[in-house]
């Protein structure tokens, strides 16, 4: 199996930094092949504009048209090399690990960018089958692929609980697992959170390198997230759930097909429960 890790953390030396280095020695022992891409080592660029598609054509109006202007590049292998270098290792790849602390409720803004500038249309989305139907959510440019987070917040597990008030954590992460994974065709994978992470201690941050461990050798048999195909039959023209679909659900949860559809943590996650840890020595 053939895994690109995307880390996304401005510390090597860190919590983060030992789950990564705790998580590739562990695909190496599985036999498993991997590629990483650490953004900010890199020095990533997470903006995107006109240097992305430099001969990108913007007509009379001389407007640019960012979706127009990306699928334009990319049909044209004209995007700018570090886009296409991650493109190449994201066709290469059988799993995506995206790996990075939740910041303000979402991933760092260099990953954001690695999204916004990596994942363009023509490539990930924006696809369409013979008839002309428009592929995403179950179908897309990276459908046959599978998409793991690995994240740390410093939270308690219990503020990310069904009533806590972060809100539940699927529903947090939402908008990649369901609006970036699943619309492109990536099979989402239950993600694997780190609780109370800027208060570990050595001895919890082994621990949870462990669990990571374990958690590695299911990539390939886990079930992915039960999210509804949007050509499945549940959707109507407006892209709305039919009546008969989820009857008396909405929100987030109406959107899988699961007996339990607000309960994503593992069984084999180790949380670091803030009020039992004193010691600062990782920073998350």
């Amino acid at each position: 199996m053939r895994v690109l890790w995307i880390f996304a953390h401005p510390e090597r030396h860190s919590l983060n930094g030992t789950l990564l280095d705790t998580g590739l020695r562990t695909l190496d022992t599985l036999g498993h092949e991997h590629r990483v891409s650490d953004l900010y080592a890199m020095g990533w660029k997470a903006v995107v504009d006109g240097a992305d598609f430099p001969a990108a054509d913007t007509g009379d109006s001389g407007r640019l048209r960012v979706g127009d202007a990306q699928e334009q590049a990319y049909r044209g292998a004209e995007l700018s090399p570090d886009i296409r270098a991650e493109q190449e290792k994201i066709a290469w790849a059988d799993v995506l690990v995206f790996q990075f602390p939740l910041w303000w409720f979402g991933p760092p803004a260099i990953l954001k960018g690695w999204f916004d500038r990596v994942l363009v249309q023509g490539f990930a989305f924006g696809l369409k089958d013979a008839d002309g139907t428009t592929l995403r959510y179950g179908a897309g440019g990276l459908t046959g692929k599978r998409a793991l987070i690995v994240t740390s917040v410093g939270a308690r597990e219990s503020s990310f609980g069904p009533r806590g008030i972060h809100g539940p954590i699927d529903e947090v992460l939402f908008p990649l697992l369901h609006g970036t994974f699943w619309y492109t065709g990536m099979a989402p994978l239950a993600p694997f959170t780190v609780y109370g992470a800027d208060r570990t201690t050595p001895e919890g941050a082994l621990d949870t390198a462990e669990a990571l461990s374990r958690r590695l050798r299911t990539l390939e048999s886990e079930a992915p997230l039960a999210y509804r195909h949007e050509q499945g039959g549940d959707y109507d023209e407006d892209l709305v759930l039919r009546p008969e679909a989820a009857p008396g659900r909405s929100g987030v949860a109406a959107h899988r097909t699961d007996d339990d559809p607000e309960r994503l943590d593992r069984t084999d996650q180790l949380p670091l429960h803030s009020a039992q840890l004193s010691l600062r020595h990782l920073p998350v």
